[in-house]
């Protein structure tokens, strides 16, 4: 018997393994057939195992990166990337995070099929990403393994359920239907992208579309994820080892290689990690979040799939690019801030700015045109550069790497994790939990109640309008 717990508690050890038994359950479920099963179990399997290897390539053009920074600079430096952070994670918290998703989604599927929030999360990556700071969050907490997974599966949930929610009033503007929402960790941030847009949108002079701007085609690679990774990471690579210095590099890091030649290197090694990664995760969700889509959309009735970031780049072009570099110089702007006050240095993620930040972008120019696109995308880009600073204390060891959680979502719900664990506990966290599963339940009983009165209301009009038609 102890030997088949060992073996048991070895597999449960390796996240590969389980997130491979999910897809297994998943694809049965479904009632597909044995090859089907077999091949989307393995090819799970694979997949985490090329996302564990190409968060190894990330996490090893950031260790150089983080010794030249803070040479030139004294200060620390640190690269919000979502992917190089759950690279590291995974190590230590990879099986608690893999079961965190795969329950923090049932509990999505649940609270959708009993509120208002008809809202199913399928950007499974950013889900999985957000399910490893939790179950790093509760752990550094000092939960216990099975408390980590039960607590941290509800707060999952939770957030899958709620993000969507908060960005929804901005994405009917965008898209015109409430059909589609958006899913993805960023979702605090491009609600207030909406939330700016809107309050400085000015009624008597409204501004005018960024999709009436013109750009030059030759711009048009920009709209590329591996080229803009590449090229930017190179110029601050470049940047970085100009200030750090010939000497430094050649002689403690480079090997003796130049050291513009190795700066560039390292940026495009850190770009193809990030390739690899997202490519090994593709390949893992491909299996797992069709299983839970075709379970959804039979449990849950108007259900409403909540897609990933890219789902309206296609409503405002223009407002991508725009998004992108409005956001990043909202990130320059406070990387200078936390140089000058002598705080680490939060250098500004490229990916978080480019995919956050064209979706800011598109919701800021749906809200309030141009001046939206421009102005709530620039808060998105100030927001993902200081709530990762913010939550550096509370991820425990892992907030001491050269990398950290990008996004808004990330900031907004380990903050709150974080420092109610600090201030009462494990007890204060459940408390918390529970608050806002209440919370959740409450509100939608609110919105049932208003549906039904316009409903009624609308009702009575029809009706009266018929009265007055027939008279």
């Amino acid at each position: 018997m102890n030997g088949v717990l060992t073996v048991l508690l070895d597999i449960f050890r390796q996240p590969s393994i389980i997130v491979a038994l999910i897809a297994f359950i998943g694809l049965t479920v479904q009632r597909k057939g044995a090859s089907d099963i077999f091949k989307g179990t393995i090819r799970t399997l694979v997949g985490f195992l090329v996302l564990a290897a190409g968060a190894g390539v990330v996490s090893n053009s950031l260790a150089p990166f983080g010794e030249m920074f803070q040479h030139a600079f004294h200060v620390q430096g640190v690269v919000p990337n979502n992917e190089a952070i759950v690279g590291q994670v995974l190590v230590e918290y990879g099986s608690a995070a893999a079961l965190i998703f795969f329950f923090g989604m049932i509990v999505n599927v649940a609270l959708a099929a009993s509120t208002q929030y008809k809202f199913i999360y399928l950007s499974g990556h950013v889900a999985f990403y957000m399910a490893a700071m939790i179950a790093v969050i509760f752990g550094v907490a000092g939960f216990s393994t099975w408390q980590v997974i039960l607590w941290g599966s509800i707060a999952q949930g939770l957030v899958m359920t709620v993000s969507p929610a908060i960005v929804q009033p901005f994405m009917r503007k965008v898209t015109g239907t409430d059909d589609v929402a958006l899913g993805h960790t960023g979702g605090a941030g491009i609600a207030l992208s909406g939330l700016v847009a809107t309050i400085t949108r000015s009624k008597k002079r409204p501004s005018k579309s960024t999709e009436d701007i013109k750009f030059p085609s030759g711009l048009g690679f920009l709209r590329d994820t591996t080229v803009i990774i590449a090229l930017s990471m190179a110029v601050i690579y470049l940047i970085v080892a100009l200030f750090a210095g010939p000497d430094y590099i050649q002689s403690k890091l480079s090997d003796g290689q130049n050291y513009v030649l190795f700066a560039i290197m390292q940026a495009a090694t850190f770009s193809a990690g990030v390739f690899i990664i997202l490519a090994g995760v593709r390949v893992v969700l491909a299996e797992i979040v069709p299983a839970f889509k075709g379970i959804s959309e039979r449990l849950v009735k108007n259900a409403k799939p909540a897609l990933d970031v890219p789902i309206v780049f296609t409503f405002a072009p223009n407002a991508v690019l725009i998004g992108f570099l409005s956001s990043f110089v909202g990130g320059v702007v406070g990387m200078t801030v936390m140089a000058v006050s002598g705080t680490a240095v939060i250098i500004p993620g490229i990916v978080a700015h480019f995919m956050t930040g064209a979706a800011s972008g598109v919701i800021g120019n749906g809200a309030g045109g141009r001046r939206g696109a421009v102005l709530g995308a620039f808060a998105n880009g100030l927001a993902i550069t200081f709530l990762p600073l913010l939550l550096l204390p509370v991820l425990g060891d892992v907030g001491l790497s050269n990398s950290t959680f990008s996004d808004a979502d990330f900031g907004i719900v380990g903050l709150i994790l974080g420092h109610v664990s600090s201030a009462g506990g494990q007890a204060a966290v459940i408390v918390t939990l529970v608050v806002a599963l209440l919370a959740v339940y409450g509100s939608s009983l609110a919105f049932r109640a208003r549906n039904t009165r316009r409903e009624q209301a609308a009702t009575v009009e029809e009706q009266e309008k018929e009265t007055v038609t027939a008279g």
